[in-house]
């Protein structure tokens, strides 16, 4: 008779002495050794099993000795096998067990094989069961066997067994018979009234309570337990498959492989997953990296009409949706004529592969889940069948993964691609929400018009000065270089060739050689590039046949044409990536600043990147459905605004040393003291002011930077000076306020007070400029809080 004891069975303080007593079992023996049951079949047997037990009477009254279970095996053994029937032994996993003690005996072969099977280090014990959580276990039994009081404490307890066979865990679920015990208490246990009954069901974790009504030792438990183990690690897998897929994670691949190992009792089974494009018509694994796709190498996208793959597989897998097995890989093989899949399986040592196709999105793209083996046959047509219960599993965390990657998508567009700002994008739910409600009783039904009335606006621009004539500069000087470029083609081939119409030609080139020099006109560069290509072009293709020399000078020609434009373009691109730089540098920082902005108060933000970049803000009550607008929202706005245009200086300043060609910026801000209303255009999917009085904001807004100074013609924007316009002179007042604090701040310098020019419509408007102070060693990191601006708004 096999006894395996726990290493700690002596360290389990309990409220139980624990008493292993036959006493139930002898009982049921001299029940049929008695008279009444003389013609029994069982009564011969229970007379001589009386008279054994007679001579041991330590086996009915109990021992506490566990040594004992040895001297008297064989008696156990004999007393016992009732309850194990010789043809069950291997089918049925039980054992008799003293409960707490992690003392059991009397296995069925069967339990005893998995025992063995576990290794000489696995311990028998219950998963996730502490000590105290065993003690109060203990106390309501007590309460249940001594008073009647019966709680409801069922919960499964699960046994994790290894095998060692299989290199797998395999997991059991436990029930217990209690039959042959009984719970006795002693003179030094309290009674427990309907009183301390009611206090214990409130107070579960109070272990400190439970030792009080039920001190340590208190109560005897005499008899035995019979535990019975059934295998559910189909079930287990299936439940931790689910909580994986849920969780997700880094390493979501490798547990949901773990899964499937002690499923299936392979420990070299493999999974991936790829991604079946059905778009594009390919197959592409889009993180093959990370999820280590069995099917397809590393870095690569096969198209299915590459013969990558079998007809068989194509048909069944891509355009049927159903799973598909290989039993043996080189069985494949031969019938494949060894195609690259094959190689590939082969290569990577898979023997037997499962591939089973879940549709990931409506669009039909299909995900398609690998399961493999390195041995032949390892997984088959009949096994795949385990996995009835598990696919319907995978196809919903697809489709989840699928719609929280559209979503991801969806949110990416609306944040970079569209102009539904987060504060506003309320209003276009509660549209949408009402659309969709009323259209469910009116086809007709027209979505509200998104209006946001009595909103404050701030205009900034930060433009590249002289980008235009830049840009012209640059344009020149590529022609000029395209044109030198040909005469000298021309002059070489003339010293190869006397031809007059190479002098003919050299002297249309340098005629448009001249013109370029002296300046541009509207179309001069597309009528230069037309002459090339009609009359040039068509001479050089001649000069490239004459010698070898005058090929080469052809080709250095060509080489510094632009391959897409077919021009010199080295000028205009290293103004334009410049410009790029610096816009994206400038609208980087803008953004970055504009999430904190939005913790101050929500308000509507679009930037815009032009020769530089121009943004727009509204800031009202209507803007948002929650907080409560107040004026010192829109001072904070306001000075938000002048420091950060300041930061944008430095920032540009500092960016000259990445350019290629310098730059500068001319820093404007435009203010406007009356609210209005904005209205989304739904033809234009862009917010517009509304209303006529308002459309004169929008005049200036395109007109004032090329202002002037009135009476001269000095221009309003320029380098190094940050320029406020404004029409009535409190605002003036409110905005030396803030020029004022950010002159002890020494980021503005000297005022000047301007009158402007009238522009086109609009009279009136007068300007603050001040001098922009440069920081050595600028920080973008480093710079005013809004602390530091709302302290300077309240003084």
């Amino acid at each position: 008779m096999k006894i395996i004891t726990s290493n700690s069975v002596a360290e389990k303080e309990l409220p139980l002495q624990l008493k292993i007593s036959f006493q139930k079992v002898i009982v049921l023996f001299e029940k049929y050794a008695s008279q009444e049951f003389i013609q029994h079949p069982y009564h011969s047997a229970a007379k001589e099993i009386v008279l054994l037990f007679a001579k041991n009477p330590e086996l009915k009254e109990g021992f506490s000795d566990y040594s004992l279970l040895d001297t008297y095996k064989e008696q156990i053994d004999l007393l016992l096998d009732q309850l194990f029937p010789e043809p069950l032994l291997l089918n049925e996993i039980k054992a008799v067990t003293i409960p707490f003690s992690f003392i059991s005996f009397k296995f069925t072969d069967r339990f005893e094989n998995i025992i063995s099977n576990a290794g000489d280090d696995y311990e028998l014990k219950v998963r996730n069961f502490e000590d105290d959580s065993m003690y109060i276990v203990a106390c309501t039994f007590i309460l249940g066997f001594v008073y009647g009081y019966n709680i409801d404490l069922k919960r499964p307890f699960y046994f994790d067994i290894p095998d060692k066979t299989t290199g797998t865990m395999k997991y059991y679920r436990a029930t217990y018979n209690a039959d042959f015990s009984e719970i006795i208490a002693t003179k030094d246990a309290p009674k427990i009234t309907i009183e301390d009954y009611k206090e214990l069901l409130n107070n579960f974790d109070n272990i400190a309570l439970w030792k009080e009504k039920f001190p340590p030792n208190s109560y005897i438990f005499k008899g035995f337990g019979l535990i019975s183990l059934f295998d559910v690690t189909s079930e287990e897998m299936l439940s931790s498959i689910k909580a994986n897929l849920l969780a997700g994670g880094a390493n979501l691949v490798q547990k949901l492989q773990n899964n499937l190992r002690d499923f299936y009792s392979l420990k070299e089974l493999k999974l991936g997953f790829s991604i079946f494009d059905k778009i594009n018509s390919k197959i592409c694994e889009t993180a093959t990296k990370k999820t280590n796709s069995l099917i397809l190498k590393e870095d690569t996208q096969i198209s299915c009409d590459t013969g990558y793959f079998c007809e068989r597989i194509i048909q069944k897998v891509f355009t049927n949706n159903e799973t598909f097995i290989i039993s043996d890989v080189e069985e494949y093989g031969d019938n494949t004529n060894k195609n690259p899949f094959y190689k590939n399986l082969h290569n990577s040592g898979i023997k037997s592969i499962i591939l089973i196709p879940i549709k990931s999105s409506m669009d039909g793209n299909l995900a398609l889940l690998e399961i493999a083996s390195s041995g032949a046959y390892d997984l088959n047509s009949i096994n795949i069948n385990k996995l009835k219960d598990i696919i319907p599993v995978f196809e919903a965390a697809v489709k989840r993964t699928s719609e929280e990657h559209q979503n991801i998508l969806e949110a990416t567009i609306q944040e970079h691609y569209t102009s539904i700002h987060n504060s506003v994008k309320w209003r276009f739910y509660d549209a949408a929400e009402k659309y969709h409600e009323a259209h469910q009783t009116n086809e007709n039904v027209k979505l509200d018009e998104i209006v946001f009335n009595d909103v404050y606006p701030l205009y900034g621009q930060s433009d590249i000065k002289g980008s235009s004539q830049a840009r012209n500069n640059a344009i020149q000087e590529d022609l000029s270089t395209q044109l030198s470029l040909a005469i000298t083609v021309l002059k070489d081939a003339c010293k190869s060739e006397s031809l007059p119409i190479y002098s003919e030609l050299m002297f249309r080139v340098s005629t448009y050689l001249k013109d370029v020099k002296k300046g541009l006109n509207a179309g001069d560069e597309i009528n230069i590039l037309e002459f090339l290509k009609r009359d040039i072009y068509p001479v050089f293709n001649h000069i490239k046949k004459i010698s070898i020399k005058l090929a080469k000078k052809v080709s250095i020609y060509m080489e510094r044409l632009d391959k897409e434009l077919g021009v010199v373009y080295e000028k205009r691109k290293n103004y334009e990536k410049s410009v790029n730089i610096l816009n994206d540098k400038l609208a980087k920082y803008i953004d970055k600043k504009q999430k904190e902005a939005q913790k101050m108060y929500p308000h509507y933000f679009e930037r815009y990147k032009t020769d530089g970049i121009e943004f727009n803000m509204y800031i009202g009550q209507s803007i948002t459905k929650e907080d409560t607008f107040d004026a010192i929202y829109l001072y904070n706005l306001r000075l938000w605004q002048l420091q950060t245009m300041c930061e944008m200086e430095n920032i540009a300043l500092n960016e000259r040393k990445n350019m290629e060609q310098e730059l500068r910026i001319a820093s404007l801000v435009l203010v406007h003291s009356t609210p209005m209303a904005i209205k989304f255009r739904m033809d234009e999917k862009q917010f517009d002011v509304d209303g006529a009085y308002n459309i004169r904001y929008e005049i200036i807004k395109k007109r004032i930077d090329k202002a002037h100074l009135k009476g001269t013609n000095e221009r309003l924007t320029t380098p190094g000076k940050l320029a406020i316009v404004y029409s009535q002179d409190k605002d003036a007042t409110e905005y030396m306020k803030y020029i004022n604090f950010l002159q002890s701040r020494n980021q503005l310098g000297k005022i000047e007070f301007l009158e402007l020019e009238d522009l086109q419509g609009v009279s009136g408007l007068k300007a603050l400029r001040v001098e922009v102070i440069y920081q050595e060693n600028f920080d973008e990191k480093n710079t005013i809080t809004f602390n530091d601006l709302i302290k300077e708004i309240e003084a």
